[in-house]
């Protein structure tokens, strides 16, 4: 295919994989609230008594909105957020299907494979960053000065959470990379053990640039399951090079097991 196929194929593939992500998002907009109220859930809100002042037990924040456009603001970046999230199947098999006609016939079956295994792969992290979200708010707020009151924005948390989310969600697809990469014949799994070393820095690297919150529970928690993907990611390469190894062994026994061509019978030279 020439370079205008390849841009023309790569127009189209975007044009669906956004085209799914708007639709999802207008219909994520239709419960805004419940899904502001489930972003905001992991943040220690203090809570007010009367009197009108405010209490908890161990350090909280104001979980507050600044400015009158913030809602409205909020409320798109929440609803674009579970658009990206909930189109991830499509717009990750428009990725495949972009990458696929450069593969052979024998690799592209590998698709369904591909998309079973990278969705739940992406949510999971997805889920993991929500679930590391509490510990990590609880964390940072306890550094606030016991004099002071912590005013907690929310399009600042939605900020946060949101890059938490995406980054811990793209994170998570690095072993399935790998394993195609394997699959695809590219990367064997001895070069991929003999990486562990610069594979474990380099994670921890990416680890603590990629957190936006800059501490070092989320740095570990982000960093802890890519390390343990990854040598999932070589066991699984492993055992598809062993499984390669005895194929190309039993092609090569019946191969030279078969009869060789007879040899061309040459006409004589002279004829009676």
């Amino acid at each position: 295919m020439p370079l205008v196929g390849h841009l023309r194929e790569l127009r189209n593939r975007l044009v669906k994989a956004i085209g799914a992500v708007i639709v999802t998002t207008v219909v994520a907009g239709l419960f805004y609230k419940q899904l502001i109220d489930f972003v905001i859930a992991p943040l220690p809100g203090c809570t007010t008594v009367e009197g009108g002042g405010a209490t908890a037990s161990g350090r909280c924040g104001v979980i507050a909105t600044n400015g009158l456009l913030s809602p409205v603001s909020l409320a798109l970046k929440v609803s674009l957020t579970a658009g990206l999230i909930g189109a991830s199947p499509v717009w990750l098999y428009q990725l495949w299907k972009f990458l696929a006609p450069g593969l052979h016939r024998g690799e592209r079956k590998y698709t369904l494979a591909f998309l079973a295994t990278g969705i739940p792969l992406f949510l999971t992290g997805a889920a993991f960053a929500y679930a590391v979200l509490p510990t990590t708010a609880r964390v940072l707020i306890s550094f606030t000065p016991d004099q002071a009151t912590n005013i907690l924005p929310v399009d600042d948390f939605l900020d946060l959470a949101t890059r938490l989310v995406v980054v811990f969600g793209l994170s998570f697809e690095l072993p399935l990379i790998l394993i195609m990469l394997n699959l695809a014949g590219v990367l064997s799994a001895r070069r991929m053990t003999g990486w562990w070393r610069h594979m474990i820095l380099g994670v921890t690297a990416f680890a603590a640039i990629a957190t936006p919150t800059g501490d070092p529970l989320s740095m570990l928690a982000l960093a802890g399951p890519i390390t343990a993907l990854y040598l999932v990611a070589c066991a699984v390469s492993w055992l598809n090079d062993r499984r390669r190894a005895r194929k190309d062994a039993t092609d090569t026994c019946l191969g030279s097991d078969k009869p060789s061509p007879l040899p061309a019978l040459h006409e004589p030279h002279h004829r009676r």
